[in-house]
């Protein structure tokens, strides 16, 4: 397997124009995201964030992604979970000359867990030749009035896509909307709807990283209702749950000293939303940031002071043929200030992804003040002895 992923990766490198030496493959390949920004666009406070453009692509600024994590149930109250995760990636900070000559890389990663395991794929494509994007497209439909049967145009329906995996919108943003996917032999259809305002998370949107000056522009919808489907083997299974939906774009996310990151985010059974990550820093301490939403998606910032993030127990994992992993995938959450106190739990330790960005994303439990689930996602760890 490991010899595999080095020669898949290899191919990208080839194909994409990747400028980047051999060993950054596994753990160092997160050092693209410590990367020298310059020529890119920089984030800077103060800049007002603008819907429903922001939902398009940024080229001018290194990496983005669209990000979406959910925790449904079936009929029986056996559980299925999803991540689905579109990335783009500019290779040159020089205007995109479109085409076969893109600068633009897309990869998408897409997860489904089941009663039965954990199954995953990543996809690349290069920009420019309609294989993977995000953009509004306009769409014909009947008018309606009953009368007339005139095709018109309804302009701006928004879709993120990468082969057949797509978030389509039923407007100009991607909520509410519909994903679809195919991982393996299960196909995913799943209906999202929204009722809560898009968050902006850190200062209205600027999400500081480090002290260094490193940063993102952030939002988030928390309060995904979903209902949908999983089909396999002509076997169809109904599924219902809640969803979180990540919207980040930087120029450098990570600083120098910053291998990389634990991100956390949770539904609570009393309808609050929590968001809350740690920036691990090998040298000084920890930068740790963070939000608390209301069930009506009213959001208060947190800032390391406000937040108790901490590993509690740590777990070796066997992560390819001849690789391991330790994670820390046991953890206590507080926010002090509110009296709030939790531990996690992973529902199940086998959700390493052996990608080209290799990384454990996989749902968690919550216990304490009151119970929840969510996501756990842990990146930058290097493979254990």
């Amino acid at each position: 397997m490991g010899d595999l992923r080095a020669h898949s990766y290899l191919k990208i490198i080839l194909l994409f124009g990747l400028a980047l030496p051999l060993q950054l493959l596994a753990s160092e390949a997160y050092q693209l995201l410590r990367g020298d920004p310059a020529g890119y666009a920089a984030v800077v406070p103060g800049k007002a964030l603008k819907f429903p453009e922001d939902h398009l692509p940024h080229p001018d600024y290194r990496i983005e992604w669209w990000y979406l994590t959910a925790n449904l149930i079936d009929a029986s109250g056996a559980h299925y979970d999803v991540h689905w995760t579109l990335f783009r990636q500019s290779m040159s900070p020089l205007a995109d000359p479109g085409g076969w000559s893109s600068n633009q890389v897309w990869m998408a990663h897409a997860a489904l867990s089941t009663p039965e395991g954990h199954v995953y794929k990543q996809q690349f494509a290069r920009g420019g030749i309609g294989q993977a994007g995000v953009e509004w497209t306009t769409t014909n439909k009947v008018t309606a009035n009953p009368e007339s049967t005139t095709a018109t145009n309804s302009p701006d329906q928004f879709q993120a896509w990468l082969d057949n995996g797509m978030l389509k919108g039923q407007g100009s943003s991607p909520l509410p909307g519909q994903l679809s996917f195919t991982v393996e032999d299960f196909e995913v259809s799943l209906n999202l709807n929204v009722a809560t305002p898009w968050v902006l998370q850190g200062d209205a949107g600027y999400s500081r990283k480090s002290n260094m000056g490193q940063a993102s522009y952030y939002y988030s919808q928390p309060h995904i209702t979903i209902t949908g489907e999983v089909t396999r083997n002509q076997q169809t299974t109904n599924l219902t749950g809640q969803g979180w939906l990540d919207r980040e774009w930087s120029s450098q996310p990570l600083a120098p000293n910053q291998p990389g990151w634990d991100w956390l985010s949770v539904h609570l059974d009393d309808g609050h939303a929590l968001m809350v990550y740690r920036l691990r820093q090998d040298n000084g301490e920890d930068w740790i940031s963070g939000s608390w939403i209301t069930p009506e998606g009213q959001t208060t910032s947190l800032n390391k002071s406000d937040i108790v993030f901490q590993p509690i127990r740590h777990t070796t994992l066997k992560t390819g043929t001849n690789t391991h992993h330790k994670l820390p995938l046991h953890w206590r959450v507080a926010l002090p200030g509110l009296g709030l106190s939790w531990t996690v739990a992973p529902r199940s330790e086998d959700h390493w992804l052996n990608t080209a960005f290799p990384y454990w994303e996989g749902p968690v439990t919550l216990e304490g003040t009151m119970a929840g689930q969510g996501f756990l996602e842990l990146t930058g760890y290097p493979e254990s002895q």
